[in-house]
């Protein structure tokens, strides 16, 4: 028998949110419960192919060379299931994804993982879409995957309609864009974190007496970072970041039991980037849903700075990262094969 084959290949890069959403409004249509605002960063790249093939019997997701868990397949084959209806498919796919850094561990894998995903998958069912429609979809994999669709810094829009339609990301132009960098910092040597962020997110919301006033706090974040992009203060938006990344951990901290992702080593690279502030270095810390820190700094101070959080016992691994760009096709192409 002769089926029809349909590949193609896509990289979107992982985005480290500055100002973050922590929480959503609606978990089936991964809708945020408040705004967002990221940068893409060029160092943290996921390669997904999507092959629809019409001799598979069901979806198929290899994840790091390996077969993925029946979970994450069936959250792959959610996203798959709305590129199928838009082009009006039955044909399931086999995926394979890998990324070029820890995965699971708080370095939002998802994020590029689901942006190249849904690239990668429209691309093979030949489906057209606009920048903001691919966002949206990319949204219902992973909220923050709506952001990796693009590069450099981006905005993240809550929206109040239900369907999500008014849910979308867009990106922030800014002269920051190009001098910016990102130094990351990973703690524990990348393993996988005990907390995933669906659940921490959910549990935060339900118990955390913190959480209503972490809720009200990201408008005022959002409304004073995009000033400091727009007049390039570097200074003034590393200053919400690093305030933002700590209320938002305060409040998982609270919730009943306590969330917390943090490591002896998390503790010492924050005190290690106050005292870089201190000497001078442009250096204000943020962390995401896992205990690595990330340090947004300048292009002239990104070398200091990653040569002394090197020297943080319990800091296993350092690299620096520039702006990234938007996800993107790689390869692409249709052929015919015959099944067994």
């Amino acid at each position: 028998m002769v089926c029809a084959v349909a590949t193609t290949t896509a990289r979107a890069c992982a985005n480290i949110a500055l100002v973050k959403y922590w929480g959503k409004r609606d978990p089936q249509l991964n809708l945020p419960a408040a705004g967002s605002l990221s940068l893409t960063l060029d160092a943290l790249v996921t390669t997904t192919q999507v092959t629809f093939d019409a001799g598979l019997a069901a979806d198929e997701l290899v994840l790091d060379g390996a077969p993925a868990r029946p979970a994450e397949l069936a959250r792959a084959s959610q996203l798959l299931d709305l590129v199928r209806a838009a082009g009006r498919l039955a044909t399931r796919a086999r995926v394979v994804s890998r990324n070029e850094f820890p995965t699971a561990s708080g370095l939002a894998s998802s994020a590029s993982g689901y942006a190249a995903l849904a690239v990668a998958a429209l691309g093979a069912a030949g489906v057209a879409m606009s920048a903001r429609e691919l966002s949206i979809l990319a949204r219902r994999g992973s909220g923050s995957a709506a952001r990796s669709v693009f590069g450099g810094f981006v905005r993240m829009h809550a929206g109040r309609a239900g369907d999500g339609s008014d849910a979308f990301a867009e990106p922030v132009a800014s002269p920051l864009t190009e001098r910016v960098r990102m130094v990351i910092a990973i703690v524990g040597g990348g393993a996988a974190k005990t907390h995933g962020s669906r659940d921490a997110m959910d549990h935060t919301a339900a118990t955390s007496p913190l959480y209503r006033a972490w809720i009200e706090l990201v408008p005022r974040d959002l409304a004073a970072a995009e000033a400091a992009l727009a007049a390039a203060d570097l200074e003034q938006l590393g200053t919400i970041a690093e305030a933002n990344a700590l209320a938002m951990h305060a409040s998982a901290i609270a919730a009943r039991p306590a969330v917390i992702y943090w490591q002896p080593a998390t503790l010492a690279a924050l005190a290690e980037v106050r005292a870089l502030r201190a000497a001078g270095r442009a250096a204000w810390a943020t962390m995401d849903a896992g205990p690595h820190v990330k340090v947004l700094t300048g292009a002239g101070d990104a070398a200091a700075v990653a040569a002394a959080l090197r020297a943080v016992p319990g800091v296993t691994d350092v690299s620096i990262a520039a702006a990234g760009g938007a996800a993107a096709i790689l390869a692409e192409g249709n052929t015919d094969h015959r099944a067994s």
